[in-house]
């Protein structure tokens, strides 16, 4: 008769290995995800600093560096860059003022105030989020044309605010419903009324959320290319994606090197603020996102 052997030796990895093994492939997805994003920014870079304007002729690492595409967006007379740019910052700065104190008074009244259609309006506000601005773009079209903001940056920031409130009020209200009602009311028994309580009290703890709110409104202009492109009609009114994007549509004026230097410097507002509010994002966006 055969022996059996007493015990089975073990296959498989061990912990150890399948922990050397998750971190390898966690490594691997953000190398990945880095070249991915790397790539169009870097080629991006390269060709704002590419003196031929053809996109074919371009390469990553250009033989002879130049300026000259950056010194044309600012210094000649042709070029309306700096109107677009002072365009694009005074639309993103109206809209994420008027839509984070907008948001922040709808937030609080569905956090705090129990009211007859407060439920709907909640679920309105969800419902809202399933359809895109652009199938309500011929209303707003005719509603623009009837008021006389057509062509006009104020009609485009009225759509901004409109099209911002839904969302955020929802995530603001999850964050505001985090914060313990205790506050409230021991404020209220030390006869704090509505307004010290919003503006002392929730206001300085809802900074993260805050902060959140005017990032992604502050950069939505600089990036949005439709609803301006639908609105706007006379150049000296464009935002940046607007204009730039004439720089390689119009006819015998394909310059890609050009748009690449202005697509740099759309960069630069946007990471300001976004270093300037950087410590209070992570918090907000999961603490946003945690009660509905």
């Amino acid at each position: 008769m055969s022996k059996q052997p007493n015990s089975k030796k073990k296959k498989g990895f061990s912990r150890k290995q399948k922990s050397r093994l998750e971190v390898a492939l966690i490594y691997l997805v953000i190398a990945v995800m880095f070249v991915i994003i790397a790539y169009p920014l870097l080629w991006a870079l390269s060709m704002s600093m590419n003196s031929t304007t053809n996109l074919f002729s371009a390469s990553l690492s250009p033989e002879n560096w130049s300026l000259v595409n950056y010194e044309w967006l600012f210094n000649n007379p042709r070029s309306d860059y700096l109107l677009w740019y002072r365009n694009t910052l005074f639309v993103s700065t109206i809209v994420t003022i008027l839509t984070t104190l907008l948001v922040l008074f709808t937030a609080y009244a569905f956090s705090r105030y129990r009211f007859k259609g407060r439920t709907y309006g909640l679920y309105a506000f969800l419902l809202l989020q399933m359809f895109p601005v652009l199938m309500a773009m011929v209303a707003l079209f005719i509603l623009l044309n009837t008021i006389g903001l057509l062509d006009n940056l104020w009609g485009l920031i009225i759509i901004y605010v409109g099209g911002n409130i839904p969302m955020n009020a929802f995530l603001v209200k999850g964050y505001l419903d985090t914060l313990p009602r205790s506050l409230d009311e021991s404020a209220k028994m030390d006869g704090a009324g509505h307004f010290r309580i919003f503006f002392q009290i929730l206001l300085p703890l809802a900074k993260p959320i805050i902060s959140v709110v005017a990032l992604f409104n502050f950069m939505a202009p600089f990036m949005d290319f439709i609803l301006p492109r639908i609105v706007l009609r006379s150049p000296e009114n464009f935002t940046l994606a607007l204009g730039l994007y004439n720089f390689v549509n119009a006819q015998f004026s394909n310059n890609f090197s050009r748009f690449a230097a202005g697509a740099v410097l759309v960069a630069i507002p946007i990471a300001t603020v976004y270093l300037f509010l950087q410590k209070y994002l992570i918090s907000g966006l999961a603490s946003g996102a945690t009660k509905g």
